[in-house]
């Protein structure tokens, strides 16, 4: 038998022994007017799918098909989406996308506390299912990730707790965990947002940072939540209270991100946690050879996609030509005569005659009339943007009426139409 074969082997068995946990339940209040009615797992991304199909569509290609996502926040924005598009899992062989909102129960009078507590309150789900590793993961970040390594390395090591964990600059470390390692990638010290982070021996200006993904022995994730609930102080947050704890008393080993087909390269993860960081990830999707590939038939991601015709471009007259340029385009689009430069059309989106939209996301249902202008924009779900609008010319008219970031993005939503 080849190496590679029991290598394979190894794997699919660590994977079918673990219970993956997605969290789900957060606002995203930094995505400003984004989140004000869904929640921020179920923002729309590139252009047909929400954020939360890239960790998901991870959890089926790595193999893990037992899955258990909880919602706090907005949860209904991700009900209808999770249940048209993942119920293709078949649960008479043991696989399931489930739901797992947060319950007020007679002996937990709260909703979710923190990271730690939300997976507490769902010890119940644990323990029916029995795994012997639970993988914890961010439900809100864009990556593509094999699972399946980052357990076949929490396995050879002997470890309890395995971190994933990916290298930042320094100036953006402050917004993570970072954490020290030895030779052996254990993991020996933990500092939860540090103000002043330590840097990567021999590369100052770098750090690595927790990516939120984590590998737990079952037996030692279930005894840590016990022990971490009763204590008055913690804020049961897996960053700040269970991984620093953990360090000095169990084995707990670091596991760095790497690209799906090229082990010595780090892999494509981006936080779209900011207007500016979500506008950004969406544009980098029309590079002529992007990072993150969406056409990838080995590692698809998987979405509900309402059925919808081929996107359409109609009339070809000199100054009435329906065309897009360096930009992607969904079905259910139509451009009619109208010019489309460096933007994402999303599912069902239509531009009407003599309007020109360049580097501007256009979320599903998106309506823009005659003769619009729009520059570095997002115009969110459902809005129709009345003829002869500009938005993205001039800040100071569109900081009165939109949301202008500090990258100079304009956010519309449909409540700011009608103010």
């Amino acid at each position: 038998m080849s190496g590679t074969s029991r290598d394979t082997r190894f794997v699919s068995r660590l994977t079918r022994e673990t219970l993956a946990l997605v969290m789900a339940g957060g606002r995203g209040s930094r995505l400003m007017q984004l989140t004000a009615a869904r929640a921020k797992p179920a923002v729309p991304f590139g252009g047909k799918f929400r954020i939360i199909d890239f960790t998901l569509s991870n959890c089926i290609n790595s193999g893990i098909r037992r899955v258990g996502v909880l919602t706090q926040y907005k949860s209904n924005s991700l009900i209808r989406p999770l249940q048209l598009g993942w119920s293709f899992l078949r649960g008479q062989f043991g696989e399931f996308v489930e739901l797992l909102p947060a319950e007020q129960r007679s002996d937990i009078p709260s909703w979710y506390s923190g990271t730690a507590d939300a997976v507490y309150q769902n010890i119940d789900f644990i323990l029916e299912h029995q795994p012997a590793y639970v993988l914890i993961l961010a439900g809100d970040h864009i990556y593509k990730m094999d699972y399946g390594r980052m357990l076949a390395h929490h396995a050879s090591t002997g470890a309890k707790l395995t971190v994933g964990c990916l290298e930042v600059p320094i100036a953006e470390a402050t917004a993570f965990g970072v954490m020290d390692i030895d030779e052996n990638t254990r993991v020996v010290r933990f500092d939860e947002k540090p103000r002043q982070p330590r840097p990567m021996p021999g590369k100052p200006g770098s750090a690595l940072a927790s990516m939120g993904i984590y590998v737990f022995d079952a037996m030692f994730l279930l005894n840590w939540l016990k022990r971490d609930a009763g204590l008055a102080h913690s804020s049961h947050d897996f960053g700040k209270d269970v991984v620093p704890s953990a360090i000095e008393d169990g084995a707990v080993y670091a596991y760095e991100l790497t690209d799906l087909y090229d082990y010595t390269k780090q892999g494509y993860w981006r936080d779209v946690g900011t207007v500016d960081a979500y506008w950004k990830a969406n544009l980098e999707l029309i590079d002529v050879t992007p990072e993150l590939n969406l056409y990838d038939e080995d590692w698809p991601i998987w979405t509900h996609t309402p059925h919808a015709p081929p996107a359409k471009f109609v009339f070809d007259e000199p100054n009435r030509r329906g065309c897009a340029t360096d930009s992607i385009v969904s079905g259910g689009c139509i451009v009619s005569g109208a010019q489309v430069n460096r933007s994402v059309l999303f599912s069902d989106t239509r531009v009407d005659t003599g309007s020109e939209i360049s580097e501007s996301l256009l979320l599903p249902g998106v309506r823009v009339g005659h003769d619009c202008r729009i520059r570095k924009a997002i115009i969110d779900e459902g809005c129709v943007i009345p003829d002869g609008t500009v938005i993205g010319e001039h800040r100071e008219r569109d900081s009165q009426l939109f949301h202008v970031s500090d990258g100079g993005v304009t956010l519309v939503t449909r409540e700011m139409l009608r103010a």
